[in-house]
Formats: C-alpha cells, structure tokens, sequence
C-alpha cells in the first residue's frame, strides 16, 4: 500500500485480460527460460566440483544464465508470437558448448 494514498499500484495497471490459453503460454515460455537457466546452474556446478575448475568455462555459464535472465524479463504476455518463439526455442534440448 502507498503511504500516499493507500492505494495499491495494482489499482493503477490498466486491465488485460487473459485467456486460460494465453495464461498457459506465457507461463510454459517462462519455464522453458528457466529450465535453460537451470541447465547452466548443473554445467557450473559440475565444473566447480573436478579438482581443477576451470574460471572461463564458469564464466560463460554465468554470462548464459545473465543472457536468459534479460530474454526471460524481456517476455511479453500480450506478445503471442514472442511467446511461441520462446517457447519453441528454450524448450528444445539444450546444447551447452563453452570451448
């Protein structure tokens, strides 16, 4: 609640309204990011365990997770073409690569 006039900011968005479909969608291309971040937490974490990690291998994990967050927080819930593509991207197997 604002101090200023108790008055929740969520009075001030401008109603959407979604279908249970839209909802879904949105939600799925959310996991999807996530499932990829998630792929790159278990690639970290195996590296940080061997004897001799290796910093740049870590390193461009971390920049990956960094890359997924900003296109995570860049979805649209209105946007159904960028959501489909999400979705069609990240939810394919993820192929890690970092040299």
């Amino acid at each position: 609640m604002s101090a200023n006039n108790d008055v929740s900011i969520t009075h001030q968005l401008p109603e959407y309204k979604w279908s249970n479909e839209e909802t879904a969608a949105y939600e799925a291309a959310v996991e999807a990011v996530n499932g990829a971040v998630g792929a790159y937490s278990a690639l970290i974490a195996a590296e940080e365990k061997k004897s001799e990690p290796d910093p740049g291998r870590i390193g461009k994990a971390r920049e990956a997770q960094s890359r997924l967050a900003r296109d995570r927080e860049r979805l649209r819930s209105a946007d159904a073409q960028q959501i489909a593509d999400a979705r069609a991207h990240y939810a394919a197997p993820l192929s890690v690569s970092l040299g």
